[in-house]
């Protein structure tokens, strides 16, 4: 039987450029490939796209002094990624874009053959800006190619902390009070702002770009003081920003709880799972560079409280028309009500073999191999799916 060539698709220009590398060097490492033919294809810190060696180069560690890029950015070739005859150019430079291109009858053919793949699904193992915002799904959907996770809107829906949470409230799923307001809106009246907020929300509250991941330009404002900085932080990452009540006042810290979420039209959760940072919040250090966060699965809760937030996490990931995978965090108040709030939605989070989407479905009863081999199937289920449309009369 053919083997089904993948694509993985990793790196990209987001601050999360380093934690793609890490999720893509485990999925290359644990991938079937008596199932599949695996293609790598990387895209460097500074926008560009390359294959095979090139790929591979940027999951060594000490390529570059600050960020793993693929060499000498001038040596570095164009590739394409081809299905069914239609193709996808790629260019060797950033500032151009990808272009939908066919060749004709007597034309040169473009690239040269050695610069050409096929591949049958794209496993895009991009986190943030760039890659689970909408932009190369979207790409992806030109080119008619089968792909991991959620498609535009849910992918979009879920980097969008604002809009996220709008979609969340409609479903009546419980969140802590917030604001969104513009980064034009703070620098032309600032005072009107923190006012807006201190009339609306107690402190200690979390400041947040409204577009970006893993934590990335967050900030928890104890007070008057710490707020206006911790604005400006956030307003270098987006012109959204959106603050939020903190959980647990200024004596306690809430609990952070997270489910995984599998599937397309009928998704499934998983076990639940608790992080206990070893800083103030889950932040970007806790995350990846200190030590000292806990990782408790299953989380120590109650029959109910389990059944709570798994159901939840189904609701999250259905209103923002998910699908493939997504991973749901939740905020639970330490005192005696134990009061469960939905914090966000991440649709293509984290993906080592330790990290805690993987964990969660590995307590779950699906190992990593299987984990990647049931989100292959989904995508291109989406796929099949997709292909059933018309989009004419």
């Amino acid at each position: 039987m053919k083997k089904i060539r993948v694509g993985i698709l990793f790196g990209g220009r987001s601050g999360e450029h380093e934690v793609s590398l890490l999720s893509a060097a485990s999925v290359l490492q644990a991938i079937d490939r008596n199932k599949y033919d695996v293609v790598p294809i990387g895209i460097t810190k500074e926008g560009r796209w390359v294959t095979e060696g090139h790929a591979e180069r940027l999951l060594k560690p000490g390529v570059s002094d600050k960020h793993l890029r693929a060499g000498d950015p001038d040596a570095t070739q164009p590739a394409a990624v081809l299905r069914r005859g239609e193709s996808v150019l790629v260019p060797p430079v950033p500032s151009e874009a990808m272009v939908p291109f066919e060749r004709s009858a007597g034309e040169a053919a473009i690239p040269s053959p050695e610069h050409v793949l096929s591949v049958d699904v794209i496993f895009p193992v991009l986190h943030g800006t760039f890659g689970e915002d909408g932009t190369i799904q979207g790409l992806f959907e030109l080119a008619g190619i089968a792909y991991v996770g959620s498609g535009v809107l849910g992918s979009a829906a879920g980097m969008d902390k604002d809009t996220m949470k709008r979609l969340f409230a409609s479903v009546k799923l419980p969140m802590v009070k917030w604001v969104t307001f513009l980064r034009g809106e703070w620098e032309s009246a600032p005072r009107k702002i923190r006012a807006r907020i201190e009339s609306e929300l107690k402190y200690p509250v979390f400041v947040k770009p409204a577009n970006l991941g893993s934590s990335v330009g967050i900030t928890k404002a104890h007070d008057a003081k710490e707020l206006a900085a911790a604005i400006e932080l956030a307003a270098q990452f987006d012109r959204r920003i959106v603050v939020e009540q903190g959980v647990g006042g200024k004596a306690k810290k809430a609990r952070e709880l997270e489910v995984a979420v599998l599937g397309n039209d009928a998704p499934e959760a998983s076990v639940v799972g608790e992080v206990v940072p070893g800083r103030e919040f889950y932040d970007y250090e806790a995350k990846y560079l200190s030590e000292g966060s806990d990782l408790i699965v299953p989380a120590k809760l109650t029959k109910q409280q389990t059944k709570q937030v798994r159901a939840m996490a189904i609701a999250a990931f259905q209103v923002c028309d998910c699908a493939g995978l997504a991973r749901v965090d939740f905020l639970m108040e330490p005192e005696k009500s134990g009061r469960i709030y939905v914090n966000e939605i991440n649709t293509l989070p984290g993906f080592t073999s330790i990290s805690m989407y993987p964990r969660l479905w590995a307590a779950s009863g699906v190992p990593y191999p299987k984990l990647i081999d049931r989100l292959i199937e989904l995508a291109m289920e989406r796929r099949a799916d997709k292909d059933r449309n018309r989009y004419s009369l």
